[in-house]
C-alpha cells in the first residue's frame, strides 16, 4: 500500500507542467531600421499616389474652379461668376430635362440585372455547355463601344438587319426605329443591355461560385429545390455584389455617353447629360457651364450611392 501510494504521488510529480519564464524582450531595434519600416511601405505609394493626384484629384479640382467662370476653353482670360452657372443649370428647363433620357437607360438597367442573375444562377449549376453559354454572354462587354455604336446604327436603319429579319418572320415593319424619341431611346437602352450584359453577369457569378459548395449539398438533403437554394443561400450571399451592381447601374445610367453619341449624336430627343456636356465644351465653347454640368452629375451620384449604401448596408453575410 505504501509502494501504491508513493507512485501515485512520483505520477503527480511527473504530470504538473514545468512553469517556464516569459522570455525576455530582446534589444529594441535602432532608430533608423524602424523609420525604414514605416517609410518603406509610402515609398511604394509615392508612384500610385502622384498618378492619382495628378490625374484625378487636380482635374475634378480645377474643374470645380472652372465651373465658378465663364471660360471658353481657349482663351487665357477669364471672368469669375459665382453661382452663375448653376443657376442657368437648375432653371434652364433644356439643360435639366436631359435627364429624363437618363429614365429609359435606369429601366434598362433594371432589366439588366434581373438577365444578369438568371444567367449568372443558371449557369452556375452543372448544365452542359455552360462555358459556351459564359463566353457567348460576356463576349459583347470585351467589343468597343464605337465599333458596338456603328453595328447597331446598321442593325436598326431602314431596311436593316432588323426589318430584314422581321420580313423573314412575316412582319412587315415601316417604323424608323432611331427615328422617334421614344423608339430610339427604347432601342439604345437595348443596345446598353446587351452591352454592359456581360460585366453584372460575372460580377454574380463569380460571387455565387464563391458560396461553399456544402450549403448547396445541406440544402439538396433536406429536399430544397431551386428556388429555395436561390431564395435562402444564393440571394442573401451575393447581396453585398449585388449591391454594387445596383450602385453602378445607376451611376452608369447617368453617365451614358458613347452609344447614343455614336449611334444618333443626341438627336431626335436622345441627348443625355453628358453628350449635353460634351456639346457645351467643345462646340458651343462654353466651358465654364460644361464645368458646372459635370460638377452636379457628379454630385447626384455620389448622393445616389450614398442614399443606396444607407438604405442598404454593407453587413456582413453569414449563411452558416
Amino acid at each position: 500500500m505504501a509502494h501504491t501510494t508513493h507512485r501515485t504521488h512520483a505520477k503527480e510529480k511527473v504530470a504538473r507542467p514545468a512553469v517556464t519564464a516569459p522570455p525576455s524582450p530582446g534589444p529594441a531595434a535602432p532608430r533608423g531600421v524602424r523609420a525604414r519600416k514605416l517609410l518603406t511601405p509610402w515609398l511604394f505609394l509615392i508612384a500610385p499616389l502622384a498618378l492619382l493626384i495628378v490625374f484625378t484629384y487636380a482635374p475634378v479640382a480645377n474643374m470645380v474652379a472652372y465651373s465658378f467662370t465663364d471660360w471658353d476653353g481657349v482663351s487665357p482670360e477669364l471672368s469669375w461668376t459665382g453661382v452663375g452657372n448653376y443657376v442657368d443649370i437648375f432653371t434652364r428647363a433644356e439643360l435639366f430635362q436631359v435627364f429624363l433620357v437618363s429614365g429609359y437607360y435606369l429601366a434598362a438597367s433594371a432589366v439588366q440585372i434581373g438577365l444578369a442573375l438568371y444567367f449568372a444562377t443558371v449557369l452556375s449549376f452543372n448544365l452542359r455547355f455552360r462555358n459556351f453559354f459564359k463566353g457567348v454572354i460576356f463576349f459583347p462587354y470585351l467589343i468597343n463601344g464605337v465599333a458596338i455604336g456603328f453595328v447597331f446604327l446598321y442593325f436598326f436603319q431602314d431596311g436593316g438587319t432588323l426589318d430584314s429579319v422581321l420580313g423573314l418572320l412575316g412582319y412587315e415593319s415601316d417604323r424608323a426605329w432611331l427615328g422617334t424619341s421614344a423608339s430610339a431611346n427604347v432601342s439604345l437602352a437595348g443596345v446598353s443591355i446587351w452591352r454592359h450584359l456581360g460585366l453584372n453577369f460575372v460580377l454574380f457569378l463569380g460571387a455565387i461560385q464563391s458560396i461553399p459548395g456544402e450549403l448547396y449539398e445541406a440544402a439538396e438533403l433536406d429536399g430544397a429545390g431551386r428556388w429555395q437554394q436561390f431564395r435562402y443561400i444564393i440571394a442573401p450571399g451575393i447581396r453585398p455584389v449585388l449591391s454594387l451592381t445596383v450602385i453602378l447601374s445607376i451611376s452608369g445610367s447617368l453617365a451614358v455617353f458613347e452609344i447614343p453619341y455614336i449611334m444618333t449624336g443626341g438627336a431626335t430627343g436622345t441627348e443625355t447629360f453628358v453628350i449635353q456636356t460634351v456639346k457645351l465644351a467643345f462646340q458651343f465653347n462654353k466651358t465654364g457651364l460644361a464645368s458646372a454640368a459635370a460638377v452636379v452629375l457628379l454630385l447626384i451620384i455620389l448622393a445616389v450611392t450614398w442614399v443606396q449604401r444607407r438604405l442598404v448596408p454593407d453587413d456582413k453575410v453569414d449563411l452558416v
